[in-house]
């Protein structure tokens, strides 16, 4: 029984982590294809090389996705698409996609929203709620010398708006315009980053518990395992208490 234990958990784990490599192949591919094959010569394909790094992605996965999308082997248009909507509680709920079918995807993500008991809602309808910012995230663990004054000094001199601390982290904030820049000047501090992305971060959050958390996991849990969702971005916050008693 332990055994079958084992083994569920870890064809989870590995399926997660393939879901990864194939979102993270393709934001290689499509960034690549907007900007060239030469990541020193395109800020975005560098990102996603270097957030593709971060998790162990294979070498050979991305200089696939590179090959392909600079013409050696079939070509593929991605659409990124955003679509909002309310989940269980009333929380906002973003989701970027990066698509070449665009009605097999709404119709994946409207039955996600529909089975975990959100729904669906027009474009805007929630997009007003967040901020679009750069966010470059520095594992405390790693750095176990650098405080949170230095960072904040060489982070505001760089043109960061702001640095938030963690138990685990420190999260360097941005002007979307402002992160390429930002970023280029930490590196050059001999800082490296566990994530870095220009995402969409709610301006208030909403705790939600009970019932409407239990949903609300599951419905990541249903986005995490679609192919064509790249990120999700929300407004809401459980406790660890609550996701310890979830399990």
């Amino acid at each position: 029984m332990k055994f079958k234990l084992f083994k569920d958990r870890k064809g989870k784990a590995d399926q997660a982590k393939n879901n990864k490599f194939v979102k993270l192949g393709r934001e290689i591919y499509v960034q690549a294809r907007k900007g060239g094959p030469n990541p020193d010569a395109n800020f975005g394909l560098k990102t996603a090389i270097a957030n593709a790094r971060q998790i162990n992605m294979p070498v050979d996965n991305i200089e696939r996705a590179i090959k392909k999308a600079a013409g050696n082997g079939e070509n593929v248009e991605y659409d990124e698409i955003y679509y909002e909507g309310y989940g269980p509680g009333g929380v906002a709920i973003m989701v970027k996609c990066l698509t070449d079918n665009r009605n097999r995807t709404a119709a994946d993500v409207r039955s996600i929203f529909n089975k975990r008991g959100g729904n669906m809602g027009e474009s805007g309808c929630v997009s007003y709620m967040f901020d679009q910012k750069g966010m470059l995230v520095i594992d405390r663990e790693k750095y176990e010398d650098l405080d949170e004054d230095t960072l904040m000094l060489q982070a505001i001199e760089a043109g960061a708006d702001d640095v938030i601390t963690n138990e685990e982290s420190f999260e360097v904030i941005t002007h979307p315009h402002e992160f390429e820049a930002i970023k280029s000047v930490l590196e050059e501090a001999k800082l490296v980053f566990s994530s870095s992305e220009v995402r969409w971060i709610p301006q208030n959050t909403i705790e939600v518990e009970g019932e409407n958390a239990e949903k609300l996991l599951r419905m990541m849990d249903l986005f995490e395992d679609n192919d064509d969702v790249q990120d999700v971005y929300t407004n809401f916050e459980i406790s660890e208490a609550e996701i310890e008693r979830i399990g």
